[in-house]
């Protein structure tokens, strides 16, 4: 599916991008700063979130703020205080994409180590519905509020030697419903992406042996991003949609 965004489909709003050093959330942070958007970029590498800062003033867009942050580690306070220091600074917040996630080790599920397990619902669960949860008495105020979450193929379908991966993934599509059940009478719309196979650090990670060259990458799959955050999705919520659908496909998870 083709979509097609506004020029300004985003201007005054504010959206913060986890993970938006590299990869998708990179690209998305450009994007949506390039649809109007005022962008909070966060993720735990100062040098790339400054890297993607000077490039989208450079591009002459609105400018973006950074929220250094080691999802690894950081505690329920963290995210409550970070709200505070949005309120303070914008007085608003209209998007959350929650793009950042590792992958662990894929290996077979009888030989995945605790502290593997461990780290990747941190990063991948934990710290989502931590963030989220501070958030949402913010975005609700918002009059066309949007937090979407990553999703994976085998978020809805588990694959062999992917367990911790696959099982954060299907935790986060099930947090994806219940928040867009409970928030169904709001201006909040809550919905997933799968980004499918995207030539990410990540994916690379997964698939040493791939040639990346026949991957799509962020820039090509962004369009359903900025759909996602716009007022064009004011209709969709509850929803995980493939930024690369198959042809074939059944739709029985995502669309």
């Amino acid at each position: 599916m083709k979509y097609h965004n506004a020029a300004d489909s985003l201007k005054d709003r504010v959206i913060l991008v986890t993970g938006a050093g590299d990869g998708i959330g990179r690209e998305a942070a450009i994007q949506y700063a390039a649809h109007g958007a005022t962008v909070i970029l966060l993720g735990k590498t100062v040098s790339k979130l400054e890297a993607v800062y000077d490039e989208i003033e450079d591009l002459g867009y609105i400018q973006p703020a950074i929220i250094p942050l080691d999802l690894m580690g950081a505690t329920k306070q963290h995210y409550l205080d970070m709200v505070d220091t949005i309120e303070q600074q914008f007085g608003r917040l209209d998007g959350v994409l929650h793009n950042a996630g590792i992958l662990g080790v894929l290996s077979p599920l009888e030989q995945i180590e605790e502290s593997t397990f461990d780290d990747v619902m941190q990063v991948n669960v934990k710290a989502q519905f931590l963030l989220t949860q501070a958030v949402i008495p913010f975005i609700k105020k918002s009059p066309d509020g949007r937090i979407i979450f990553t999703s994976s193929t085998v978020g809805h379908s588990g694959r062999a030697f992917w367990g911790s991966y696959a099982i954060s993934k299907f935790a986060t599509e099930g947090m994806m419903q219940v928040l867009a059940d409970e928030l169904s009478n709001t201006n909040v719309q809550v919905n997933a992406i799968n980004p499918g196979g995207t030539r990410t650090g990540m994916r690379a990670k997964a698939f040493p042996a791939e040639d990346a060259k026949q991957l799509k990458t962020p820039k090509d799959i962004i369009p359903l991003y900025v759909y996602l955050m716009g007022p064009e999705s004011r209709h969709v919520t509850g929803k995980c949609i493939d930024a690369q659908p198959k042809p074939s496909s059944s739709h029985s998870h995502c669309e």
